[in-house]
């Protein structure tokens, strides 16, 4: 137990020397951050990476730090932040119509109940997303400022 431990605290260690030896200025680290987080709360498995890296070259944003936030959404964090963003989505848009069964489910009611599904979860998506976006992204700018790199981390 003692060893995962210290392999953990190793891993965390050198994974915020890493963050910190990025280039660009704090804003350009933080955007990237930001944007990672963003494009990180969506659910398009597999292109989550591909929208981060493409908005911070658009926005000016560290790459690397864009592609590594991403992870926000990862196999442990899918089900929780997914709900979440879902939820948020019905407080918007309301809450969707339920299905007795899939017996008595026309192709019709197949196409509203995915519309439905679909619209809420990118609305709270892209809501979590921002929030958690700028929150964190301003943290890190703070940090970054505040807490320039040295050899000594």
């Amino acid at each position: 137990m003692l060893t995962f431990l210290f392999k953990l605290i190793q891993r965390v260690r050198r994974l915020s020397i890493w963050v910190w030896k990025q280039e660009g200025s704090p804003g350009e680290r933080a955007r990237g951050v930001a944007l990672g987080v963003f494009s990180g709360c969506f659910p398009f498995f597999g292109f989550q990476t591909l929208i981060g890296i493409i908005l911070a070259k658009a926005l000016r944003g560290n790459l690397l730090l864009a592609a590594a936030a991403t992870w926000i959404s990862n196999p442990f964090t899918y089900l929780p932040l997914f709900w979440l963003n879902y939820k948020i989505g019905e407080i918007f848009l309301g809450v969707g119509k339920n299905v007795d069964g899939l017996q008595e489910l026309s192709r019709q009611d197949l196409f509203e109940q995915g519309w439905i599904f679909s619209s809420r979860i990118l609305l709270g998506s892209s809501v979590v997303g921002l929030f958690l976006g700028i929150s964190l992204g301003s943290i890190f700018y703070i940090l970054f400022k505040r807490v320039p790199y040295t050899k000594s981390i």
